[in-house]
């Protein structure tokens, strides 16, 4: 039996030509519906010398947690950096138009660079292009640096090309779960000037651990960056949250506390 579909029923090639294969496989054009591999919280705040952001290193296939190693925080040009949220292969889109961007400006040797409201801003743009063409890369991405002035710089953009700027940000989950903890230190502009860079760490670290609790797409091992207004990069990788403790979880049952 042959089982080969195309060539069921067909006429003899000898007298009628060969199959055009093309025709078996044609299709339409097809946009992403759906991210396969994602990523998920970056949280961020500001604090009086700079910007703080973390991200963890899973990246899940639906509800299997496929990868382990996935750097979401990622170093763009001298003085900034950008985390990135959602589909991975969006993700590595995006870093490569940073990329050929960068490269672009270092071309010009002008004695200025991209900073980071600008990076935020061809983002935005990006994003909102592809969304107004109804393919858009499903991705929230937020954005730290320093302005020209010399202040912090902390902002977010999504895959609608929706953009706006707090001393405290997260994607994912961590809009939900971290930014009410983070706005216990940073809830208005300004009040980053009272927060040194020890005291928003302990509180980033808390909201990696309170995620990896409560959001089942998490991972207790992240990267942590570190930017400040002297220009200066720090990483911190394979960060593992510490004093985990599941005790609270024994008495629940169903969908709420249960004495059994």
């Amino acid at each position: 039996m042959n089982h080969t579909p195309e060539l069921w029923g067909r006429p003899r090639s000898d007298i009628y030509g060969t199959y055009n294969k093309a025709i078996h496989d044609a299709s339409p054009v097809a946009h992403t519906q759906q991210p396969s591999i994602t990523g998920t919280s970056v949280l961020a705040m500001k604090f009086d010398k700079g910007v703080i952001m973390a991200a963890d290193n899973l990246g899940s296939y639906g509800s299997l947690a496929r990868f382990t190693n996935i750097e979401r925080i990622i170093k763009v040009g001298k003085e900034t950096i950008v985390g990135l949220s959602g589909d991975v292969s969006d993700m590595q889109y995006i870093q490569g138009l940073l990329d050929r961007l960068m490269i672009e400006d270092d071309y010009e040797q002008d004695g200025h660079s991209l900073r980071a409201p600008h990076i935020h801003e061809y983002l935005s743009r990006v994003m909102y292009n592809r969304r107004s063409k109804v393919d858009p890369l499903w991705n929230a991405i937020l954005v730290a640096g320093k302005r020209d002035d010399g202040t912090p710089f902390l902002s977010y953009v999504d895959l609608l090309g929706v953009t706006y700027s707090a001393p405290s940000l997260a994607t994912g989950f961590g809009s939900y779960l971290a930014v009410p903890l983070l706005r216990k230190l940073v809830s208005d502009e300004g009040d980053e000037k009272n927060v040194s860079e020890e005291l928003a760490r302990a509180a980033i670290d808390e909201c990696m651990k309170v995620l990896f609790y409560r959001d089942a797409r998490s991972l207790d091992k992240y990267t942590v960056a570190v930017i400040t207004t002297d220009g200066e990069i720090k990483f911190d990788k394979e960060v593992k949250c510490k004093d985990l403790s599941w005790r609270f979880a024994q008495d629940i049952r169903g969908y709420g506390t249960q004495k059994m």
